[in-house]
């Protein structure tokens, strides 16, 4: 498993006898840092893996992608070696945001090699086929400032620190560039199952966006609502988590059933 400074792929709490990995893709302008905590509330079995992206985190001396397949071209080494054996048996992807897009289409590369993760959980996201688009990417400073404060996922104390923030904005920048200009890129249908996550408060998906994610795939596709805008992955926690590690262990042998259950 990949866990050194060149890598993209960051493991917060090992599990020396985990049989599945759930590896974490963020949010436009997050890191891999924000899926810590999970690591640490994740089932014995689980081993939860962040995704750094160039420009983020332990990686904010590099250049931060701007667009998909420039990003995937940096992402998909690592996550091919931990889709095809390399550690726990079985890896399902997850991503929230701007997250989910960047795991479908690392999924749909992978999916070409042999080796797709085991399944794919979605959260906040309209499926490709819905992409909005949008143009904060080319707004001022204070305009994005202003749609990262509506949107409610970042820190108070790093939206507090201005010095901070004005380090941040060119990595938050490329992000947002990516995603609203992110259209499906070439590829086929995936095979693997296909859970899908939102908040029905949430303005950045519909009801119908979030369906659209089973175009996606010929395996099965499950669809789940919450409630609490578009961070819900905090607000409602204790909820949510559950539902995702679930996804995770259902790529497991039905012997798991056998085995405990507790974190």
């Amino acid at each position: 498993m990949d866990n050194r400074s060149s890598s993209p792929l960051r493991v917060f709490s090992r599990r020396t006898h985990a049989r599945s990995r759930l590896i974490c893709f963020p949010h436009a302008g997050g890191a891999a840092g924000s899926y810590r905590d999970w690591s640490l509330d994740a089932p014995w079995d689980v081993e939860v893996c962040g995704v750094q992206y160039p420009g983020h985190g332990d990686r904010f001396d590099e250049p931060a992608a701007t667009d998909m397949e420039g990003l995937l071209d940096d992402l998909v080494p690592a996550l091919g070696r931990a889709c095809s054996g390399d550690g726990p048996a079985g890896a399902v992807f997850f991503g929230h945001s701007m997250g989910a897009a960047v795991a479908f289409e690392a999924a749909r590369r992978l999916a070409v090699t042999g080796h797709p993760p085991a399944a794919l959980v979605v959260s906040g996201q309209p499926a490709p086929s819905r992409t909005r688009g949008g143009g904060f990417h080319r707004a001022t400073d204070g305009e994005l400032l202003a749609d990262l404060k509506r949107l409610g996922g970042t820190a108070s104390e790093v939206m507090a620190n201005s010095a901070l923030l004005e380090a941040l904005l060119p990595a938050i920048r490329s992000d947002y560039r990516l995603i609203e200009t992110y259209r499906p890129l070439p590829g086929g249908t995936l095979g693997v199952p296909v859970t899908v996550l939102y908040a029905d408060d949430d303005p950045e998906i519909t009801a119908e966006e979030a369906a659209a994610w089973g175009e996606v795939t010929a395996g099965p596709c499950e669809v789940e609502v919450f409630t609490g805008g578009h961070f819900y992955l905090e607000t409602r926690r204790a909820t949510v988590l559950p539902r995702v590690f679930a996804a995770a262990r259902a790529t497991l042998p039905e012997t798991a059933a056998a085995w405990p259950s507790t974190p």
